[in-house]
């Protein structure tokens, strides 16, 4: 694959890069569409230790640096900042292939002393974006944790590309303790489209569950992030939960919106134009902390928890809760029983 050098800073630039920032910018570009340039990112290292203790893995795993889905809210633009590029667009327009993810992921299985902590693959980048159909750093990461048993690891996204690979998912699922989170915010096309400009539309999305439902993948839906006053109603998480245990869905869970500064700049000025009778309150409810706590996660919790029960979405009774895209505020939830599926809706296929 022919590679297009990277135009150096120019020598009077106050920046002295180092590190990842250095790596970035001595990337070859590698091909270049509409608003959207794809480079070619060394690496270092393919599985990272998640050291805060919030979250329910261990590791993880992310084939790219950026996210060409430009979802309005992702936490996730400040990772583009360890590489001195503040403009938070650059997120979605600058995507970094790690190529030589898999071979890392390959050696650090091999020397791994307990690999059966939880592995989330897709916490910072959505691992089936377009970019995924060029340069498969995703697919080739399936194809090596083949060569393994014993694993615990899941995949988030919001992408249909991962029936593509539904023959590896197949032996995946054979060998490891595997799930599919297929992250779906809300049923409403019009606002999925608003929020979530370039991913494919909730109903694609729910119709991939329903496949990788039927095809024995133990596939489930993430409500995230709820959206105060956008998608956190009863009829809006419901809708959501209907559609999700209509598709197959094992299990159901929400997170708060985690708004970090990097966020902001880009879902503030979205949020005035789009719903300026929220921005005021945005700006009150997220000006001490990135964080929502209090009544309103307790509302939050509440809710989830009685849709989950109503339509049987308690399928990790037991297990490691699914992989989020950041500690957004996990939501706990209650061991539910058996006699909650709700007899109206057809069972889960798997």
């Amino acid at each position: 694959m022919a590679s297009v050098p990277v135009v150096p800073a120019p020598p009077d630039s106050p920046v002295r890069l180092v590190g990842i920032a250095r790596m970035a910018a001595e990337s070859p570009r590698v091909r270049e569409r509409a608003e959207v340039e794809y480079f070619a990112l060394p690496c270092r290292s393919a599985l990272n230790r998640e050291s805060s203790g919030r979250m329910p893995f261990a590791w993880t795993l992310n084939p790219y640096r950026g996210c060409e889905f430009g979802c309005k809210y992702c936490y996730a633009r400040y990772t583009h900042e360890f590489m001195e590029m503040w403009d938070g667009l650059d997120f979605e327009r600058k995507i970094y292939a790690k190529e030589e993810a898999p071979e890392r992921l390959r050696a650090e299985l091999r020397q791994a002393k307990d690999r059966g902590l939880p592995i989330a693959l897709g916490t910072a980048t959505d691992p089936y974006q377009p970019a995924e159909k060029q340069f498969e750093v995703t697919r080739r990461m399936l194809e090596v944790f083949l060569e393994f048993e014993g694993l615990d690891f899941s995949i988030t996204t919001k992408s249909v590309l991962i029936l593509r690979d539904l023959d590896l998912l197949l032996g995946v699922s054979a060998r490891h303790r595997f799930s599919v989170h297929m992250t779906v915010t809300t049923t409403d096309e019009r606002l999925a489209r608003l929020l979530e400009p370039k991913a494919p539309p909730p109903s694609k999305r729910l119709e991939a569950v329903k496949q990788l439902c039927e095809a024995g993948i133990r596939v489930g839906v993430n409500a995230m992030p709820i959206l105060p006053g956008l998608n956190d109603s009863e009829k809006s998480l419901g809708d959501l939960a209907q559609a999700a245990r209509r598709a197959g869905s094992r299990f159901l869970y929400g997170n708060i919106l985690f708004l970090t500064s990097s966020a902001m700049k880009q879902f503030m000025p979205f949020l005035e134009e789009e719903f300026p009778r929220l921005a005021k309150r945005y700006r009150k409810l997220y000006a001490h902390s990135a964080y929502l706590n209090g009544e309103y996660k307790e509302k939050m919790t509440k809710l989830l928890t009685e849709l989950r029960t109503r339509y049987g979405l308690d399928g990790n009774r037991g297990e490691t809760p699914p992989a989020a895209r950041h500690p957004q505020l996990s939501l706990p939830f209650d061991t539910l029983a058996e006699s909650a599926i709700s007899p109206r809706l057809p069972p889960p296929c798997a």
